[in-house]
């Protein structure tokens, strides 16, 4: 069998033990969490979902080279190891979805997965693939509580990973998804994706790169668009379930360094 490129991470910052699933009635375990949330990665990328109120915004790890980093990064690598060749966090969320994270539409706004009676954080490792899911309970919808899982999946041998979005309810909602874009990025638009692509403002990591990210959507999906300024956002039709794609790279990966380089890759997805 044909070895796993991808794993997952889950483990609370106070003894460092790793577990697959950790929950918390108030819904936010941010600073008690290793890397604030669960996380998944391949050979190039890692994503994470914020286990606090922006519990399904995701954010990007990048990797300097082809590999499995996580258990030793822990998202943070020291100046040190970064210039070794491990990967960072280049990728600054701020308030937006970040990279495909997901949100609810209630027909004017957009509705954060909060407050919740519970969130519950899962990862897996499977033959072939990693995940990691979120449930967040109770979330005030349209007069009613409804429960949402958001499910973000790594498979071997592809740089894509994929994003899901679950309605436990009775009755349709409509979704948010998107991607965020900071000033000086080249943003490159088209009906079923969007890349953005250049700095994100200074925060964690020991050098400035430029990142690329972009996410692929079916339209027949969605029934509108909102570019806030800081985000593209989509507005799914009502429904119970959406999937879409999300991928990223730096100027430092030797195939998809640039711009127009990644831009001709994701076009063909």
């Amino acid at each position: 069998m044909a070895q796993n490129h991808t794993d997952a991470s889950l483990f609370l910052r106070i003894d460092s033990v790793y577990t697959n699933m950790i929950q918390d009635e108030s819904g936010d375990l941010y600073k008690k969490t290793g890397h604030h949330g669960p996380a998944v990665e391949n050979e190039w990328l890692a994503l994470r979902l914020y286990f606090n109120n922006k519990a399904t915004s995701i954010d990007v790890y990048n990797k300097q080279k082809k590999g499995l980093e996580l258990k030793q990064a822990k998202w943070y690598p020291s100046e040190k190891e970064q210039k070794k060749g491990l990967g960072a966090d280049y990728y600054k969320v701020g308030s937006t979805v970040g990279l495909g994270g997901v949100r609810l539409w209630d027909g004017e706004k957009v509705v954060l997965l909060a407050p919740v009676s519970n969130r519950i954080a899962r990862v897996k490792k499977e033959a072939n693939y990693s995940q990691m899911e979120m449930l967040s309970k109770d979330v005030p919808y349209k007069g009613k509580k409804i429960d949402v899982l958001v499910r973000v999946t790594a498979y071997t041998g592809i740089r894509e990973m994929r994003v899901e979005a679950f309605a436990l309810s009775d009755e349709d909602v409509q979704f948010v998804t998107g991607i965020n874009y900071h000033k000086g990025q080249k943003v490159k638009k088209t009906d079923n994706y969007m890349i953005a692509w250049g700095y994100h403002p200074e925060d964690v990591a020991a050098e400035k790169i430029e990142v690329g990210s972009a996410i692929i959507i079916n339209p027949d999906d969605f029934v509108d668009k909102l570019d806030d300024g800081k985000q593209q956002l989509f507005i799914s039709k009502p429904t119970k379930y959406i999937s879409h794609w999300v991928s990223s790279t730096i100027e430092k990966d030797k195939k998809l360094g640039s711009f127009d380089a990644f831009k001709a890759y994701v076009s063909k997805l």
